[in-house]
């Protein structure tokens, strides 16, 4: 049989992980907290199986869920998504990513991506005939160079994939990034798929700009949101889609052959627990307290750090350390050293190695101090 994908390999995560277990070495690799779920949070889920949730939720998802979504987009970016036609509750982002690319793209379609990029992008546009089109952003603030995104535009480009806040680098789309995405998928008759599953981890005061603030880059786009990403239960995959009804109506095309529906009694709990903002907006500062003293702790190390802006993860440069490629460099620390990170040019157009590995510092203290006795020694 001829394989639809076959250039995809298995996951750096899912590799870098393994061998963490497989050299009994801390992991801070894999993109996901060490502490528990909210309690509350845990009893809301248990409460909504006990009064009997249990079957199929509806296709698009638990009203209620959709309400609050809706009204939580609503006071943060001033967009109002219709519950009814312009939001689906998805198994994860992830989910949701692929079900756009799989409503829109077709074979010999050219879709836009910003590298590094996560690695389900390239793999989704590949499975339904596209043609990815990286965008090489560079070390160590990896801004946008936007004259390069519209030197890359041609008849051929349906959809820009932008990640915002940026996973692995930490940065975040500014103001202006946003508007002058917006200004060319108006004048080239784009779409986008904005990808924002940090969006309520963000540091130092900045602002997350959503594609949703933007009138005319609304009408065009795809948001995909994480509740597992954002409430740190990441095991659970939930997460939701919003998109004008046009677009949303090829969503839900391909949503209900794909999942049908999502966790019902997992939805209750959610619709539940975001009528408190403060269960997210108070995130940022959970989060950036975990930055500051991970950061804190290694400031003294070998490695050359520009601090995260959003997400909970952080870029170290090891170009005074070594001169090995990232891979070696991160087999070897998960070998020798007992810390599991993740080499980042496997993100990278053609493999591009700036040095650097992700860490992720979504862990409770004690794992940070043992994480950054090892870094510190290195």
């Amino acid at each position: 049989m001829k394989s639809k994908l076959p250039n995809a390999s298995t996951s750096i995560f899912a590799v870098m992980s393994k061998m963490a277990a497989d050299y009994n070495a801390l992991n801070l690799s894999q993109g996901f907290p060490n502490f528990e779920s909210d309690p509350h949070l845990i009893e809301l889920v248990n409460k909504a199986m006990k009064d009997g949730y249990n079957q199929y939720a509806p296709m698009p998802g638990d009203l209620g869920l959709r309400e609050v979504i809706a009204q939580k987009t609503n006071n943060l970016h001033k967009r109002i998504y219709n519950p009814d036609t312009e939001i689906t509750v998805t198994a994860g982002a992830t989910q949701a990513i692929f079900t756009v690319i799989a409503a829109i793209i077709d074979k010999g379609d050219e879709v836009i991506i910003f590298t590094p990029a996560y690695d389900c992008y390239d793999p989704s546009i590949e499975l339904f005939g596209g043609k990815t089109i990286p965008v090489q952003l560079k070390a160590p603030n990896y801004k946008v160079d936007w004259e390069e995104v519209e030197d890359k535009i041609t008849n051929k480009t349906k959809l820009i994939i932008i990640n915002t806040p940026h996973n692995p680098s930490g940065m975040m789309f500014s103001e202006n990034d946003m508007l002058m995405l917006q200004e060319l998928v108006e004048k080239h008759n784009l779409l986008v798929l904005s990808d924002e599953v940090y969006e309520h981890i963000i540091f130092d005061g900045n602002t997350h700009f959503s594609a949703a603030r933007f009138p005319a880059l609304a009408s065009r786009s795809f948001i995909t949101a994480s509740f597992g990403k954002t409430f740190h239960n990441t095991g659970w995959k939930m997460g939701y889609c919003l998109a004008p009804e046009k677009l949303m109506t090829e969503f839900k095309k391909v949503h209900q052959y794909n999942v049908f529906s999502v966790n019902n009694p997992m939805q209750k709990a959610l619709a539940e627990y975001l009528k408190t903002p403060n269960h997210y907006l108070g995130l940022s500062g959970f989060y950036q307290q975990k930055r500051d003293y991970f950061l804190d702790l290694i400031k003294d190390s070998r490695f050359k750090i520009t601090p995260s802006k959003g997400t909970y993860f952080q870029m170290l440069d090891f170009s005074e350390i070594s001169q090995e490629n990232d891979i070696t460099f991160s087999e070897r620390l998960t070998k020798e050293n007992k810390i599991a990170t993740i080499p980042t040019s496997v993100f990278n157009t053609n493999g591009e190695d700036f040095k650097q590995i992700r860490v992720c510092f979504a862990k409770t203290e004690e794992t940070l101090q043992e994480a950054a006795i090892i870094l510190n020694a290195i």
